[in-house]
C-alpha cells in the first residue's frame, strides 16, 4: 500500500479561503487526519468494535461523512456477521472517488455502498449502527438537531450512534488551555506555527465546535435513552447514544 501523502496544503502563505473537501485536500487527507486529531487512531479501532457489538443481523449500518472510509472500513473488518448492508455518505466527490479506487479489489468491499449525497438528501432506515465520525461539526447549527432526529427516527431500538467531534468548553480557561495544548501536539506531529495559523483561519467559519453539554442535550431532545463520552483528548471526544 503507498504511503499517504504528506498534508502541506497551508505551508506557505496563501490567501485566506474557507477550507473546503476539495482535491488538494481529499489528495493529503489521510495524513491530515492522522497528524490533525488526537488519537484519531484508536477512535477508528474502536468505532469497529462498537459496530461488532451493536450490528444485529438483516440490519443497516450507516458511516455519514465517511471521508476516505476509516471507520466504514473498520466496521467491516469488526463485524462479526455479514448480513447488513454499509451506507458510506459524503458530500465531496473527490472523498467518494478515493473511497471508491481504495475499495476496489478488496474481498470484503460487498457489504458498502458508497453514496454522494448530503446528508439532508439521506434516508435513515433500519439501523443499527450510525457513525457521525467528525461530520456533524461541519453542518450549520439550526440543521444539526434536525439530522439527529432523522438518524434516531430511522434508527433500530438498542441501536448506537457513535458521535466524534472537535469540542469547546464553558470554561473559557479551560477552553483556551486545551486550545493551545492542542496546537503545541500539532507542532509536535510536524506542522509549523504558520501551518496551524492558516488551518485554523480556514476552519473558523466552516467547524463550528459545541460542548458535550450540548451534544448530550440534543440527544435527549432527540430521544435517545442515553448519551455519554468513552474517550477525550484534549478538545476532541467522542461519544455514544442509545435507542
Amino acid at each position: 500500500m503507498n504511503e499517504p501523502k504528506q498534508d502541506r496544503i497551508y505551508a506557505s502563505e496563501r490567501p485566506l479561503q474557507d477550507f473546503v473537501f476539495d482535491e488538494k485536500v481529499a489528495d493529503v487527507f489521510a495524513d491530515m487526519i492522522n497528524r490533525s486529531v488526537p488519537g484519531y487512531a484508536t477512535i477508528i479501532s474502536m468505532i469497529g468494535m462498537l459496530a461488532d457489538r451493536y450490528c444485529s443481523p438483516g440490519s443497516m449500518v450507516y458511516d455519514l461523512g465517511c471521508s476516505l472510509g476509516g471507520a466504514a472500513l473498520t466496521m467491516t473488518h469488526h463485524i462479526s456477521h455479514k448480513d447488513y448492508q454499509l451506507i458510506a455518505v459524503d458530500n465531496s466527490a473527490a472523498m467518494i472517488e478515493r473511497f471508491q479506487q481504495a475499495l476496489d479489489g478488496r474481498h470484503d468491499s460487498g457489504n458498502i455502498q458508497l453514496v454522494c449525497a448530503d446528508l439532508d438528501d439521506i434516508e435513515i432506515n433500519n439501523a443499527s449502527v450510525v457513525v457521525l465520525n467528525f461530520t456533524l461539526q461541519f453542518i450549520a447549527q439550526e440543521r444539526r438537531a434536525g439530522l439527529v432526529r432523522k438518524i434516531y427516527d430511522g434508527m433500530q431500538p438498542g441501536g448506537i450512534l457513535i458521535l466524534s467531534e472537535k469540542i469547546r468548553f464553558a470554561d473559557a480557561h479551560l477552553d483556551e488551555l486545551l486550545i493551545d495544548m492542542y496546537h503545541q501536539f500539532k507542532q509536535v506531529q510536524g506542522y509549523s506555527q504558520l501551518e496551524i495559523s492558516q488551518k485554523r483561519s480556514a476552519l473558523e467559519n466552516v467547524l463550528i465546535p459545541e460542548t458535550i453539554a450540548t451534544h448530550k442535550a440534543r440527544m435527549q431532545e432527540a430521544g435517545f435513552r442515553s448519551c455519554d463520552t468513552w474517550f477525550q483528548c484534549f478538545n476532541f471526544a467522542s461519544m455514544v447514544a442509545f435507542k
